[in-house]
């Protein structure tokens, strides 16, 4: 189980990076002879507003929602391993360590959905 754990921490990273890179070529290729105003504030852009809309958008090849993918899949690697670490104390009928990964994964879940840390 520690070997599959790995494997998908060193996956998830590397797949992300490998995302993450891909966006910035789409990215640079599109905007790199723009100039940049520093004079004017540009929020966040509306199509990277929301999961769905980033899904919509990396299909269209938008080098910013290819970019929020990967690091939407950087961060969702630790709590996939969360999740495989307790399928593993399950099987391995290790109950104490079990019930600590779900509270874990439960205060990662509670934490994402109403946006407060810690």
């Amino acid at each position: 189980m520690q070997l599959i754990i790995g494997w998908i921490l060193r996956g998830g990273v590397a797949v992300s990076m490998a995302i993450v890179v891909i966006g910035g070529i789409f990215f640079i290729y599109r905007h790199g002879h723009s100039v940049t105003d520093f004079r004017t504030f540009k929020g966040t852009p509306d199509f990277i507003s929301s999961p769905e809309k980033v899904f919509e958008s990396a299909l269209q090849l938008k080098g910013q929602a290819i970019i929020q993918l990967g690091i939407a899949l950087l961060i969702a690697t630790p709590v996939l391993r969360v999740v495989f670490a307790a399928i593993g104390f399950i099987l391995e009928k290790d109950y104490l360590y079990t019930l600590i990964s779900i509270i874990v994964l439960l205060i990662i879940i509670i934490s994402m959905v109403t946006g407060h840390i810690g």
